[in-house]
């Protein structure tokens, strides 16, 4: 099992069942990878004059909560990397976690609490792209940099000039699965199963539409869904009659696994296909056999025999007792990107911290190369990866 990780934050998981409008209380994580207990946000360890503040927005709670903790893990490894090695300018680094709880508008709050309250250098998160874009909005107000380890939405970005990311984003996913669909799998008829209340599903699901037609293919159904629904017989009941030869499911892992055992039970025995947004352990639990022949498309596989991603994946493993998924692999990655623009930077100020970043190239990510373009997206590739024997395999790898 894990041991006890050192972020500096205080225990405030329970402030989930406070007042919507209150902001969420920083977080401790605890020994086993779940959140810590209640605690008043007063108890904070305080920051010395020897201590550079990061902040860090994650869903340590609710339906995405695996993301939060893996994104949690991979930027303490990141942290206690640096700070065996120095720190950054004679100064130890420290993290103040909070909890999105999943919400775009608890995230908000959350990145407003660290810029006027903690005076973070640059601020980690969110994972989903919905989260991120309203967390974007407060820290490219304040001037703060941000960087998502795996928000995919074009419009993250597109928030500001401070707003930045190290993952591909949905057109470049979309186009590989369209891509991979057609020339690989050779089909010529999908469906597509989108939710109406995420960014990054219907963003994902408009790109690969797009691009399948465009490489001949036919879209013949389109169903939507909204996250937290439960039943979705109707929407695959409609597409079976439609006789498809795979459906894609831009969405999270808490919904396709359901959506799989619903589409068997009710005899829809095609591929299933989908993004990042798949990518969790749970999504085996929740599925089962019903995932068996689908395919999604990732930021990394832990098959790549890569030297800098196996020294990772072994520490990483050792850590917390299991491999990580691909957030916990790209926030550390983001983590280290910040770290080395704080080094590089002339200083800790937010616009040069933002030129820092934003002159990114060429970095050695653990999930690839990273650069970052004009837009402040990573150009890297991704890797297609198939549902067998209740795991990922490594299918094939796409590049820009």
């Amino acid at each position: 099992m894990r041991r006890p990780l050192m972020l500096l934050a205080t225990l405030a998981l329970a402030a989930v069942a406070c007042e919507k409008k209150s902001a969420p209380a920083p977080t401790e994580p605890q020994p086993g990878g779940q959140p810590g207990a209640a605690s008043s946000p007063s108890k904070a360890a305080p920051v010395d004059a020897n201590t550079l503040l990061l902040g860090e927005v994650g869903s340590l709670t609710g339906s995405e909560a695996t993301f939060g903790i893996s994104a949690r893990n991979g930027i303490e490894l990141a942290i206690n990397e640096a700070n065996a090695a120095g720190g950054v300018k004679g100064k130890k680094l420290a993290v103040r976690l909070y909890d999105s709880q999943g919400r775009p508008e608890e995230g908000a709050q959350a990145v407003t609490r660290l810029i006027t309250q903690d005076k973070v250098v640059v601020i980690l998160g969110e994972a989903a792209s919905s989260v991120s874009m309203a967390m974007a909005e407060k820290a490219q107000a304040a001037k703060v940099p941000m960087i998502t380890p795996t928000s995919t939405s074009p419009e993250v970005t597109q928030k500001g000039d401070y707003i930045f990311r190290v993952c591909f984003i949905d057109p470049f996913q979309g186009l590989v699965m369209a891509k991979f669909a057609r020339e690989n799998l050779k089909l010529s008829k999908v469906a597509i199963l989108r939710d109406n209340k995420s960014a990054f599903s219907m963003g994902l699901a408009d790109v690969f539409q797009q691009k399948f037609t465009e490489f001949g293919g036919k879209v013949i159904g389109d169903e939507s869904y909204s996250k937290g629904d439960t039943d979705f017989r109707a929407q695959l009941t409609a597409l079976k009659q439609l006789k498809p030869e795979a459906v894609f499911v831009p969405g999270y892992y808490t919904d396709v696994g359901i959506i799989a055992r619903q589409a068997r039970e009710i005899g829809l025995k095609v591929p299933l296909l989908g993004g990042d947004g798949w990518d969790s352990d749970k999504l085996y639990e929740l599925g089962g056999s019903a995932l068996e022949g689908s395919y999604f498309s990732n930021h990394y596989s832990a098959d790549n025999p890569d030297p800098v991603l196996q020294q990772f994946l072994k520490k990483y493993k050792e850590t917390y007792g299991a491999l990580p998924d691909s957030v916990g692999v790209l926030a550390y990655d983001a983590a280290r990107v910040a770290i080395e623009a704080m080094k590089r930077a002339p200083d800790l100020s937010g616009p040069a911290l933002r030129d820092a970043i934003a002159a990114t190239k060429d970095f050695p990510g653990v999930s690839g190369r990273i650069t970052l373009d004009a837009n402040r997206d990573a150009v890297k590739e991704a890797v297609v990866l198939k549902v067998a024997g209740g795991k990922a395999e490594f299918v094939t790898t796409v590049k820009p």
